[in-house]
């Protein structure tokens, strides 16, 4: 490749204060009170709901679309791992190769026959103010403007992310403004998408410039419809930024996301099942990043090789299949039949027992004892008696990494690790070193 659909990740300074991201946080007047925008995929008190008021939870894959056009299949193969969104890479045509009017038609053609959420972004924004070759907020914004008109009517199936990473290290006190400025501009030219909007400091906000600023920003929309995206690598390397800097944006009444993330940087090594823990527990949406493509020596942020969807690299098969992994914890939006519960997995809600429902009832129960099978993993047939308890099931609650607790607690861990053995399943010892 002859670019990185990453970037160069935080400079000296920058990572001498990454570690201020899990100190207390100030607080700053609550946005909950603000009018959200009720048609379409829109907020309502610091969460993301659908026009017919489910709510909506993102659990997707990011695509690098602009750099690979010619991979037409791949929003087809992240939708089948279960994926209710996909975060496609478009470009304003200032650093690369303009993603024309007619193409983000297509993209979200695909996406919709696809049944999942397209969030679309433009990616020449990345690194500004210290990338010289980075675009100005203000471009993209002009960009989106110019393709409006396949946006339009899109409400219930796009989300647009004005600018990728839209600040480096350098110059990111400028972010507040020029999102503001961003966001107008998309209001007054008619578009009515729900916006997103990226984080300074290549994303990461290690400077709290986002944190700080976030309810004036939301203020500035006039639709009261602005998500905010967060990019977990190297900075939230422990439990406790991840947790504080998410909890502190629900805490203010406030939407966030975490845009991307990955298992391991060269800025550091990212706690990856804390931010997929964290997020499921505070029902936040997550997109990992990427389906495939990555260069420029992070090639191990590639979910499968060679765009190959039968071929899982470590980190996909950890980021699907894994503890709160897309396999468990994706709900397809209710728009295109999903479940809407908005934390379940097979696309169907969760069980009691904290299995997914099974999304083809019944017929993927042969035997009838109410536990089916779908995507490679058990499903509960709703209404059976799996999903009432009286067929078994560890009906002993859900433990926070996702598995079910222990009907019968300790004496089904004979060797005392926190990890038992119920109705053929793994479950966990509530209490124990296995139940955080």
């Amino acid at each position: 490749m002859t670019q990185s659909p990453r970037r160069t990740w935080l400079t000296a300074a920058g990572s001498a204060l990454a570690g201020v991201a899990g100190l207390l946080l100030p607080v700053f007047g609550t946005a909950g009170a603000a009018q959200a925008a009720d048609s379409g995929i829109h907020v309502s008190n610091g969460r993301l709901y659908e026009a017919n008021g489910s709510e909506f939870v993102m659990r997707g894959v990011n695509h690098a679309h602009t750099w690979y056009p010619s991979e037409t299949g791949a929003i087809a193969d992240i939708a089948a791992t279960g994926a209710n969104t996909v975060r496609v890479v478009l470009s304003s045509g200032d650093r690369w190769t303009k993603t024309s009017t007619s193409q983000v038609t297509s993209i979200i053609d695909d996406c919709k026959t696809n049944k999942v959420i397209c969030v679309l972004e433009v990616h020449d924004t990345t690194g500004y103010g210290e990338d010289g070759a980075a675009a100005s907020l203000d471009r993209a914004a002009d960009y989106w403007v110019e393709v409006k008109s396949a946006l339009q009517g899109q409400e219930d199936y796009v989300v647009v992310n004005i600018g990728n990473e839209p600040y480096g290290n350098s110059g990111y006190t400028a972010w507040t403004g020029a999102t503001k400025n961003a966001i107008v501009k998309l209001r007054n030219a008619g578009i009515e998408n729900a916006l997103m909007v990226d984080a300074p400091n290549w994303g990461q906000d290690w400077s709290h410039t986002m944190r700080d600023n976030a309810a004036s920003v939301f203020a500035a929309d006039p639709r009261r419809n602005t998500v905010f995206s967060i990019h977990m690598y190297g900075v939230y390397d422990t439990a406790a930024e991840v947790q504080g800097y998410l909890n502190h944006f629900l805490n203010n009444g406030l939407p966030i996301v975490v845009g991307e993330f990955g298992d391991n940087h060269s800025d550091g090594n990212p706690d990856e099942n804390a931010i997929m823990a964290t997020a499921r527990s505070l029902r936040v949406g997550y997109l990992g990043w990427s389906w495939s493509g990555n260069g420029g020596g992070v090639e191990y942020l590639d979910m499968v090789n060679g765009f190959d969807a039968g071929s899982l690299t470590t980190w996909g098969n950890r980021f699907l299949n894994g503890p709160d992994g897309i396999s468990t914890t994706s709900v397809r939006a209710t728009i295109f039949g999903g479940g809407g519960t908005g934390g379940g997995g097979n696309t169907g809600g969760t069980a009691p027992n904290g299995y997914p429902y099974c999304v083809n009832g019944s017929s993927s129960d042969p035997d009838g004892d109410g536990w089916g099978w779908e995507n490679s993993r058990s499903c509960v047939v709703r209404g059976s008696a799996a999903d009432t308890g009286s067929g078994g099931g560890n009906t002993g609650g859900t433990a926070p990494n996702g598995y079910p607790y222990c009907v019968n607690g300790s004496s089904s861990d004979p060797d005392g690790d926190g990890w038992g053995w119920e109705n053929s399943r793994s479950c966990v010892v509530r209490g124990s070193a296995a139940d955080r």
